[in-house]
């Protein structure tokens, strides 16, 4: 052998020899030949800054959690059919590595399904043009687009697992696939994707323990997690049924909720959390914290339910209630859970939480350009019938439908499969707003001869849980007036993937207020960016107060901090320090329902305030 060779082969067996071993034994989980409880806490790294990520792994530790597990948005990483991106926020390797450095080993959970909250449960939206295709099941098409995003990610995650030197003990297949359908044949061939990809360490199924999530979510070679908010003695008496003497592990521990918009903001019992995780401790059950540190859906990743009237949209804050909030503030569950988990640990094994981050403010700032998004030409694409969002070719954002009425009238303006905002005016005047999470297809116009008639639709995020994800197409498909279809749409697309091309110009004077009472809402107005700047002496985490505005997104020095809307729970949205720059920064709000008080301001605490019913 060559001393090039010999080299060669020495760096391979340093890189590929394990320095630690997971397994399962019988009933226990072990961690080089000792049983191991894992104490984890969920974490997304695609909803924390970056810069952000060791302080939140600082703080489990301190907790005494021993593990961080993750989702992975398969939408985020392939926005773009075939085009992976694992760059800046979505460098997942590197948030493994962080994380390992802060001595926590690392759970995945890579879908293809992740549920969370997120934007199609993390489904790309363009798997919605592939023809015929069928989500979730086995079908060939599906797998195939699943297997290329097993073997990307195999790529960038086999070399962290625990059999490769890395801190990944254990992957999830699917996720909580009980809840959704009992596909045997399609859970088989996710886990056959997963062992292909390269991804070799521990895996396990997740769902709920009624029997029958257990029987149409489970794998018969795997270990089973159970999923649940509360009652863990009754929970894992169900699991009992089902399965004896293996690893008990609950896979998520809800000790928090998620927020729809027009709700009020979640808030759930730190006692009786506290005493549910005290029952599991106690008896070297494993957990999940979720969330442990929730963060924010950013730009127009929020995802959908389908309950209430079939759909009701996430908020962009998804603080849910947990120990570490949005901002990353410790909060007093997070005593309390640190207070139960030092009652089983050596009190030499928690360190110190680090500090906070240091948060400012900014004050109130007028915004002096405005552009008008109906009087903006965009070259628009023309069709008899309107088209998808999908079928535009983008998929997030706004389509605005755009016909002429030849015979107008009073009466019905209905539109078919509306998803999921409409906001409809005539001859660039405003009618009104059409809500799917209020079941809402028609609204009652008066319209003249030849009237211009304007559809604006939003989408709000796509359903991720439940069947009901099946069904989701952004858009129209029709629209009729007093009966009669209309035809020959233009649509112009309006994805906001970045804002270069927008002609602002200075806002009307009698438009600018500098504060006090929010205006009334501007009928004759239409959706309207405001464009203006904030100084800062000095870079932290902020707030900006959107009270005063209607419904839209904000983008600060070019990034979509999400949306906004005046219903509630959340008044505000968070802006944290590497988003900003010392000096000037640049603002952006888009205003739907623009109420002509056009001033911002950053404040130090989120701002929550009940809907006004």
């Amino acid at each position: 052998m060559t001393s090039l060779a010999l080299i060669a082969a020495l760096a391979m067996s340093q890189t590929t020899t394990p320095t630690h071993t997971f397994a399962i034994k019988g009933a226990d989980f072990v961690l080089d030949g000792k049983p191991f409880q894992i104490r984890s806490g969920e974490m997304h790294y695609q909803r924390v800054p970056r810069p952000y990520w060791r302080d939140r792994f600082k703080k489990m530790k301190a907790m005494g959690l021993n593990a961080i597990c993750t989702y992975i948005f398969w939408n985020a990483h392939e926005m773009k059919e075939g085009k992976f991106d694992f760059s800046g926020n979505l460098d997942v390797a590197e948030f493994i590595k962080e994380a390992q450095q802060e001595g926590l080993w690392v759970i995945i959970r890579p879908g293809p399904y992740v549920c969370a909250e997120w934007e199609w449960g993390g489904f790309p939206w363009w798997l919605a043009n592939q023809k015929g295709i069928k989500v979730r099941q086995n079908d060939p098409i599906f797998l195939k687009f699943t297997d290329r995003y097993y073997k990307a990610l195999g790529k960038q995650l086999g070399p962290l697992t625990v059999k490769q030197g890395g801190p990944i003990i254990m992957c999830q297949v699917e996720n909580e696939y009980g809840s959704f359908g009992n596909d045997h044949e399609y859970m088989g061939a996710i886990h056959k994707q997963v062992l292909e990809s390269g991804i070799d360490c521990q895996l396990y199924t997740a769902d709920g323990s009624l029997m029958s999530m257990l029987q149409g979510g489970t794998l018969p070679d795997l270990p089973a997690a159970v999923n649940f908010g509360g009652g863990a003695e009754g929970e894992f008496a169900n699991f009992a049924k089902f399965r004896k003497d293996v690893p008990l592990m609950n896979g998520e521990f809800w000790c928090g909720w998620f927020d729809h918009w027009g709700d009020g903001h979640a808030k759930t019992s730190v006692q009786g959390q506290a005493d549910d995780l005290e029952w599991m401790h106690s008896r070297k059950i494993s957990f999940n914290l979720y969330m442990f540190h929730g963060g924010t859906s950013w730009g127009f990743m929020n995802g959908s339910n389908s309950g209430g009237k079939g759909f009701e949209p996430d908020i962009t804050s998804y603080d849910y209630d947990a120990p570490v909030s949005e901002d990353g503030r410790l909060t007093p569950k997070y005593f309390a859970f640190r207070d139960v988990i030092q009652r089983h640990l050596p009190p030499t094994d928690l360190t110190q939480p680090p500090a906070d981050v240091t948060r400012i403010t900014f004050p109130q700032v007028g915004l002096q350009e405005s552009c008008s998004l109906l009087d903006e030409y965009v070259k628009p694409v023309r069709a008899a019938k309107p088209m998808s969002m999908e079928e535009l070719g983008h998929g997030y954002g706004f389509v605005l439908y755009r016909t002429k009425v030849g015979k107008g009238g009073s009466g019905d303006l209905k539109l078919e499969n509306m998803q999921d905002r409409a906001f409809i005016y005539v001859d660039d005047h405003y009618k009104g707003m059409l809500q799917r999470r209020l079941g809402q297809d028609t609204l009652h116009v008066d319209l003249p001869d030849e009237a211009k008639l304007d559809i604006l639709i939003e989408n709000q995020g796509r359903i991720n849980f439940s069947r009901a994800l099946l069904g989701e197409r952004k858009g129209i498909t029709g629209a009729n007036f007093k009966g009669a279809e209309l035809g020959d749409w233009e649509m112009i697309s309006w994805p906001f993937e970045d804002l270069k091309g927008h002609r602002f110009e200075p806002t009307p004077p009698t438009l600018q207020v500098t504060g006090g009472s929010p205006p009334p809402f501007k009928q004759t107005l239409g959706p309207t960016l405001y464009r203006g700047s904030f100084t800062v002496g000095t870079v932290g985490d902020t707030y900006i107060d959107m009270r005063g505005w209607g419904t839209g997104n904000v983008w600060v020095n070019g990034r979509n901090l999400g949306r906004f809307w005046n219903i509630g729970p959340q008044q505000s949205l968070y802006l944290p320090a590497p988003f900003m720059k010392k000096g000037q920064n640049d603002i952006v709000i888009l205003d739907i329902l623009p109420r002509g008080d056009h001033v911002v301001q950053g404040v130090t605490d989120p701002i929550w305030e009940n809907p006004k019913k």
